[in-house]
């Protein structure tokens, strides 16, 4: 068994996986909603204790049999560099990426867990290369989850970016693919080459920031406004359009920082133009931002199902399919294992 966990701004979700011949069927899964602090916020145990319980009680009433789990770190505490290596060999990438990685992130790297994968070995290029994705993050950070883990009665195995398990749940293996997490707080950005995660980015223009600007246009609260954004969106004919019209600026920023991605990727990583957008998180069942998603970038987009890849008993895929968009982490997670 194999079991992910994800905290998001908002909600907790849990996805429990039992690994079968040729892939991943669903055992159990659960989702709550709290209101707090996320943990890279957090320290000390009594200000973990809280999330620590709600996380307990969902393991527990969502009856999930391991207490083994992988955990997601939020996007925006991690730094993710693609980094052009000449083409050595595995342990010699490793050493370098030992000697590189200082120059490519911001903190010490005797504070820091460094991480690396080699996305490609291009023999075909002059000169001849490696492309590596270097993952790095805040040793106290991964210190917060594990207490954290402690305090809710399980183990943690393991820990991983959000855009690296939505990448395993959600990416085509034969395409290269741009996939869009709309979360409360933050957009997260990732472009996937044949399932693997080789471009990320995260901004902090996200479901929040679209809820205050219908707040501020409209002259209403903020639960009103997340109603309003949730029922009609970017419909331009649904409350004579008013709501898309507050929204438009926030969404323009989202579409420009995904051009920049793709025009990073295509121009730096010299990586092939994405077929299709695949877009997941809360804010994904917004009215209308396929459609206008698919305008904008001239891209195919889709709604994620993280289930695609695992078998869903048909009364459980019943009642997840509300749900499904918002479980891709977790599903990720869970599909890594240890």
């Amino acid at each position: 068994m194999s079991v992910g966990v994800d905290i998001g701004s908002k909600t907790i979700k849990i996805v429990e996986l039992a690994k079968e011949k040729g892939g991943f069927r669903l055992r159990a899964s659960g989702i709550v909603g709290y209101t707090g602090v996320t943990p890279d916020k957090l320290k000390l145990d009594k200000e973990l204790t809280p999330l620590a319980q709600s996380i307990r009680k969902l393991h527990k009433e969502a009856k999930i049999s391991s207490k083994e789990v992988v955990i997601a770190l939020p996007e925006s505490q991690v730094y993710t560099r693609t980094i052009k290596f000449p083409l050595l060999t595995d342990v010699e990438v490793a050493s370098a990426v030992r000697w590189e990685a200082e120059q490519y992130i911001p903190i010490p790297l005797n504070e820091a867990v460094v991480q690396h994968q080699i996305l490609e070995r291009r023999e075909d290029t002059t000169p001849p290369e490696v492309l590596v994705l270097l993952v790095a993050t805040p040793r106290s950070l991964v210190e917060v989850y594990q207490r954290l883990t402690q305090l809710a009665g399980l183990t943690l195995i393991a820990v991983e970016t959000e855009l690296m398990a939505l990448v395993r749940s959600l990416a085509p293996v034969d395409a290269t693919s741009l996939i869009i997490d709309l979360g409360a707080r933050s957009t997260n950005i990732a472009i996937a080459n044949k399932g693997e995660l080789s471009f990320s980015r995260s901004i902090s223009t996200a479901g929040e920031a679209f809820t205050r600007a219908v707040a501020q246009s409209l002259g209403i609260e903020q639960t009103q406004a997340e109603e309003y954004k949730r029922t009609y969106g970017l419909s331009q004919t649904k409350l004579e359009g008013k709501v898309k019209k507050s929204l438009d600026a926030v969404f323009r920023m989202v579409i420009d920082e995904i051009r920049k991605a793709i025009q990073y990727y295509q121009g730096e990583e010299k990586g092939e133009v994405p077929r299709s957008l695949i877009l997941s998180g809360g804010t994904a069942g917004m009215p209308e931002i396929v459609s206008s998603l698919s305008k904008e970038l001239g891209l195919e987009v889709v709604i994620g199902n993280p289930f695609s890849k695992v078998s869903v008993d048909p009364e459980a895929a019943k009642s997840l399919s509300g749900y499904a968009p918002l479980y891709s982490i977790a599903v990720g997670l869970a599909m890594r294992g240890d």
